[in-house]
């Protein structure tokens, strides 16, 4: 797969720091593990955030609940984007060339594309929306869309391994 793959991901795989990496006993097993970690914190941060905005939760204002799990999302999102850039560097073009992978990063595109729209209308309407009252039909298909696409995102990142 390597004469495949675009000459700076070959590059950065040839790279000294690629070579530290797989020959560090460990830094992989770290980011790999630190990688595991700041995806539980994503992903219950908006396992949580998601839920709220679907309803569940009601009894506290929406703001209460999406605000403190909007920031710990946040937190794990770029503990992931660390950790993943040090798993990546180590074997660039191969995983650059997973048709799975392709899929996977389509798919994060996606959810932060869908995170920034939601987010703009969703600061208001957090301000505005006491306990108990039902959030506006766009931003709860926005919660929905969002609980599927970083769902199938962590689905992808662990089919990598066999494709």
């Amino acid at each position: 797969m390597l004469h495949e793959a675009p000459q700076v991901l070959i590059a950065l795989e040839q790279s000294g720091l690629a070579a530290a990496i797989r020959q560090s006993v460990w830094a992989y097993p770290a980011a790999n593990v630190g990688h595991i970690v700041a995806l539980t914190l994503f992903a219950g941060s908006v396992a949580i955030m998601d839920a709220r905005l679907l309803g569940a939760f009601a009894a506290a204002p929406p703001a209460d609940v999406v605000r403190p799990a909007r920031r710990a999302a946040m937190l794990g999102l770029l503990l992931m984007a660390v950790t993943g850039s040090v798993l990546f560097t180590a074997e660039a073009s191969h995983v650059a060339m997973n048709p799975v992978f392709q899929i996977k990063a389509a798919l994060i595109a996606l959810g932060l594309l869908n995170a920034l729209f939601a987010g703009r209308a969703l600061d208001a309407v957090l301000a505005d929306t006491p306990a108990r009252v039902p959030l506006p039909t766009r931003v709860r298909l926005s919660a929905l869309l969002s609980l599927m696409i970083w769902i199938s995102v962590a689905a992808c990142g662990r089919l990598i391994a066999y494709f």
